[in-house]
């Protein structure tokens, strides 16, 4: 998603995932949230339609088609809605082992899995792998404070608070588009942004 689309368009739609873990975390954990949680809804898609609220001009519809025109926006959207149903999978995982536990184990298996393809997308070349180590290795330490301090917290409060929360780092993305990737028409993302996120304090707080 964030290779094919501006991160201004991308990252604001995982936002969405504490509004299908309104439905997934009751269906999978039976945690419940209340009417608030159909209100937070509403006012987060009311953000992402104003991520595109330029397109208007061609019809009050359009931001809408934009967002299904948009691959980034559209595979963002689709990792939002998988994100709802890890995050729950990873909670039962934790209650049945520990935060820490989770995290050495999970991300190890991950890697082994993903090994394969990526020797088949770059043809049996592992060089890559070592060509900015110590980079890779800065990322590496930086992801692995996030899944911990993820972890520890989905142990103690419900997991879409966690997710609401965590969701506000969206603001940063679509600065950072602005300033590293020169990406335009910010103004109006960051205010769809911003009212995402009032949607998901509503989740959140009510």
């Amino acid at each position: 998603a964030i290779k094919l689309s501006p991160l201004s368009i991308t990252l604001p739609f995982l936002a969405l995932s504490p509004a299908f873990m309104i439905f997934t975390s009751n269906l999978i954990l039976g945690e419940r949230l209340d009417k608030f949680g159909i209100i937070g809804i509403l006012v987060t898609t009311i953000g992402a339609y104003l991520l595109h609220v330029n397109t208007t001009k061609h019809g009050i519809l359009e931001p809408f088609k934009a967002i299904l025109r948009e691959r980034g926006s559209l595979y963002m959207i689709i990792v939002a809605f998988i994100y709802s149903i890890t995050s729950n999978l990873g909670k039962m995982a934790i209650l049945h082992s520990s935060p820490l536990f989770f995290a050495a184990v999970y991300f190890p298996v991950l890697s082994v899995i993903l090994f394969p393809v990526l020797m088949w997308k770059n043809h049996g070349e592992v060089k890559q792998l070592f060509s900015q180590f110590t980079l890779f290795s800065l990322i590496g330490l930086v992801v692995a404070f996030a899944v911990i301090t993820h972890l520890l917290a989905v142990s103690i409060i419900e997991v879409p608070y966690v997710i609401s929360v965590k969701r506000t780092s969206l603001l940063f993305g679509i600065m950072y588009g602005a300033v590293w990737f020169k990406e335009t028409n910010i103004r109006e993302r960051l205010i769809g942004g911003i009212i995402m996120i009032v949607g998901i304090s509503i989740i959140t707080l009510f």
